[in-house]
């Protein structure tokens, strides 16, 4: 069997190829336009993101399934009739539809989504930017009064123009705070409270399985890009740092109730025919992001120059950088929290600016573990991917930070070889190709104590209290 994937993510589309022996290949990557209105909004153009991943799937040549990865919350209002969308994507970074989810807090209603969705409320999930497009697009009002408007994820917008199949998958759907996460279906009372009219939303269907044809390759797989990377790791706990930092832990099909403790309550996968497989999940909205964002300002111009630092930790010396530049996502929850540096003086250099920014993105990943580590007992093993993970300086004081021993995978596109992985299972492989082995194991030989983790604590705390 010879599969290929599409992983459809946050700058960019790439297409592999995987085969019953292993070798995975890359087809074809392209880049698309970040868009930007007004502060914090965030857009993509979602006939882009289709001009792309058609691409991307000619460059894979002949195969027996594709799967297909997506953003996640990202979501996409189009007509029916015609497939052509009536406003640009909207992508899980925005935050427009704060004061909506605001509101909804302040009326008591984050009690209903965290019971039947697993999920606070927060402008990061699809439901309230779905609605955005009702109250604030014309032709949006128009199709639904016409019975002719679609509102999805970008997967199910991306399912429906390239294989006719209006439909997206458990997991994604676990993303939108629509979906009863105890029964896998779209639930009335968070349509009704949401305002989303259920006849507009696609079919929710297992990941492996039958999403229509492309051409006449068949789509055996459609998933979350983190989820997607979870299979690829093959573990039952990993962590990603792409545009963000995500961490999932398997929890088998038991539903874990993580509100307490700012941590989500997700789908991993559901094979067809099986239960669904359950997770715990925590975001970090700025990882590879803050870095890039560093880069701009002019602090590095190369990667290679911050892989090391002569000096010990920018922590240790009091130097502090909260990366809150987008809010900060579990487990706080709390858009109003700034990204800063606390503890600079005439001595700080712009290379000590980098190292902060790096130990910030490993602490806030730390924290999410933390907090899963209230829920369940994890293993001393996690294992991790990602651009980031290729600074040597990176690895090791996220280490310490957690204080486990990280896998450092050899791959930096497990979502891909995941998202293989699934199409294989959805086209009926009775048996997975061997997983590519890690590229090193990092122990953690000097943990961070208990001081230092309170001084990261108390800058997150005046990051949270710094508008206010």
């Amino acid at each position: 069997m010879r599969v290929a994937s599409v992983d459809q993510g946050t700058t960019g589309t790439k297409s592999f190829t995987l085969d019953d022996l292993g070798h995975f290949t890359p087809a074809a990557a392209l880049e698309h336009r970040q868009i930007y209105p007004q502060a914090g909004w965030v857009e993509h153009d979602a006939e882009e993101l289709l001009a792309n991943v058609k691409s991307c799937l000619d460059a894979i040549g002949e195969v027996d399934a594709v799967g297909i990865d997506n953003q996640g919350e990202t979501v996409v209002a189009w007509d029916s009739r015609t497939g052509r969308p009536v406003y640009n994507a909207i992508v899980w970074q925005d935050d427009r539809t704060q004061d909506v989810t605001e509101k909804l807090k302040t009326d008591g209603a984050e009690e209903l989504t965290l019971k039947r969705a697993g999920l606070p409320l927060d402008p990061y999930f699809s439901a309230s930017k779905l609605r955005w497009f009702i109250d604030h697009v014309d032709e949006a009002r128009t199709l639904l009064k016409q019975g002719r408007l679609r509102l999805g994820t970008s997967d199910a917008f991306l399912l429906d123009r390239l294989t006719g199949t209006f439909a997206t998958d458990v997991t994604t759907a676990s993303r939108t705070s629509l979906m009863a996460l105890d029964t896998c279906t779209w639930d009335h009372e968070l349509c009704k409270l949401f305002g989303i009219p259920l006849e507009s939303l696609p079919e929710i269907r297992p990941t492996t399985g039958d999403f229509g044809k492309f051409g006449l390759i068949p789509v055996t797989a459609s998933v979350v890009d983190q989820q997607a990377a979870l299979f690829g790791h093959g573990v039952s706990a990993k962590i990603t740092f792409g545009t963000g930092a995500f961490a999932l832990v398997l929890t088998g099909d038991r539903r874990v109730d993580g509100s307490q403790f700012g941590i989500l309550s997700t789908v991993a996968w559901q094979h067809a025919g099986r239960p669904p497989q359950r997770a715990m999940e925590g975001g970090v909205y700025n990882a590879a992001s803050a870095v890039n964002w560093a880069r701009g300002l002019g602090l590095f111009k190369d990667f290679s120059e911050i892989g090391s630092f002569g000096a010990a930790s920018a922590l240790s010396q009091n130097l502090v950088f909260v990366p809150a530049l987008s809010g900060l996502g579990c487990p706080h929850w709390d858009r109003n929290a700034s990204g800063l540096w606390l503890g600079m003086g005439l001595d700080t250099t712009a290379k000590d600016l980098v190292q902060a920014v790096l130990e910030g993105v490993a602490l806030r990943a730390a924290e999410v573990i933390a907090a899963m580590a209230e829920l369940t007992p994890l293993e001393n093993r996690i294992s991790v991917d990602g651009g980031l993970t290729k600074n040597s300086y990176f690895n090791r004081f996220l280490a310490n930070a957690l204080g486990k021993t990280i896998i450092v995978q050899d791959s930096s596109e497990l979502t891909g070889f995941g998202t293989a992985r699934l199409a294989m299972l959805g086209k009926g492989a009775a048996s997975l190709p061997p997983m590519p082995a890690p590229r090193t194991e990092i122990h953690s030989e000097a943990p961070l104590g208990p001081e230092l983790k309170w001084r990261f604590t108390k800058a997150i705390s005046r990051s949270r209290n710094w508008k206010t």
